[in-house]
């Protein structure tokens, strides 16, 4: 049972000033929670206790049935594909190219995916697709490597394999447990959306969420085999940083430049999940407006605060977390910051 369940944020959520010359122009709201593995806030900022969608923030502990089900030794799944089943990815051919790869060892296609099609987000591979006279399939997803996690993890285990994007298939319901064993949480009642890529997504409080990336950090309270497969998971996203995101992104820059030390996920709609392994502690944030930018600045601000950024690591993530506004001449006209203090 979890210890919080009596505690209650009275913090207000802090601030992510957009400026333009001497000028606040906008501010994004951030709500954020920072918990140890037993539950306990080590510090929040805002409402901490309503139930976000943590997107596809969560997938790293949605990729842990793929190795607890012996689905990635029976089938020889890499490090490196162990990250893509974890990713939001660009799009690239090394993207694409890992999961057609994958599907066809695991005796399907693309066609098997049912995540839907949209084009690459990493605009130059956008536009060699559309310049070679070829469209997107559902390979190009963001998502299509945590879904051919989940193929292989029903073909595995003799799942039926059409529909396994539903709540009340084998391979959802195995996630959700999953989700409640981390945040101790009875998860029958809470809200269910359909995510972008057309899985469930289920509204978990940050403060639990948190809670829940402390236990993925320092996973040694675990049952071992657990414990095993969280490792085996940051250390594939910190060996092959680029095929859980790609080019020009923070989750890219971050996992890559900390070595270990950070395993951070990005979600839609301005949510960001990082875990601290050295620390034993997890990470949980949320734009209130959904936007991308100020989740990845907040990001920044509590990594900072927290003593994590060298500078090797700020080098690396600074251009996303410290941004620096450039206008169509390239003058510097404003900046991006966080102020934990309001």
């Amino acid at each position: 049972m979890n210890n919080q369940s009596s505690q209650k944020s009275t913090s207000l959520p802090f601030t992510v000033a957009v400026t333009r010359g001497p000028m606040v122009e906008s501010r994004h709201q951030v709500v954020a929670a920072i918990s140890d593995s037993a539950g306990k806030l080590v510090k929040s900022w805002g409402n901490v206790e309503s139930p976000v969608y943590l997107r596809s923030a969560i997938k790293p502990l949605q990729a842990l049935p793929l190795i607890e089900s012996g689905a990635a030794d029976a089938f020889g799944v890499s490090e490196k594909e162990l990250s893509l089943a974890c990713a939001s990815h660009t799009g690239e051919p090394l993207h694409v190219e890992a999961v057609t790869a994958w599907l066809d060892r695991i005796g399907l296609g693309i066609g098997d995916l049912e995540c839907g099609s949209h084009w690459p987000t990493y605009d130059p591979a956008a536009r060699a697709l559309a310049a070679a006279g070829e469209v997107p399939t559902a390979a190009h997803n963001n998502c299509s490597g945590k879904h051919t996690g989940f193929l292989c993890t029903a073909v595995h285990l003799k799942d039926q394999i059409k529909g396994y994007i539903n709540l009340e298939h084998p391979v959802q319901r195995r996630i959700k447990k999953v989700l409640e064993d981390f945040t101790d949480l009875d998860l029958s009642d809470a809200p269910v959306g359909i995510d972008g890529c057309s899985i469930p997504t289920i509204g978990i409080p940050l403060n639990w969420a948190a809670m829940a990336f402390a236990r993925f950090a320092d996973p040694a309270g675990l049952d071992p085999d657990r414990a095993a497969a969280c490792n085996r998971l940051q250390n594939a996203i910190s060996k092959y940083p680029e095929m859980i995101a790609g080019s020009d992104r923070l989750c890219t820059a971050i996992n890559g430049a900390a070595k270990g030390r950070v395993v951070a996920k990005v979600g839609a709609e301005g949510v960001y999940l990082a875990a601290l392994p050295e620390q034993g502690i997890g990470i949980a944030i949320k734009a209130i407006d959904g936007t991308t930018r100020a989740a990845e600045v907040a990001l920044g601000a509590i990594l900072d605060e927290l003593g994590i950024l060298d500078e090797d690591i700020h080098r690396a993530i600074d251009p996303f977390v410290r941004p620096v506004l450039r206008n169509r001449n390239d003058l510097t006209v404003g900046e991006i910051r966080a102020d934990l203090t309001t």
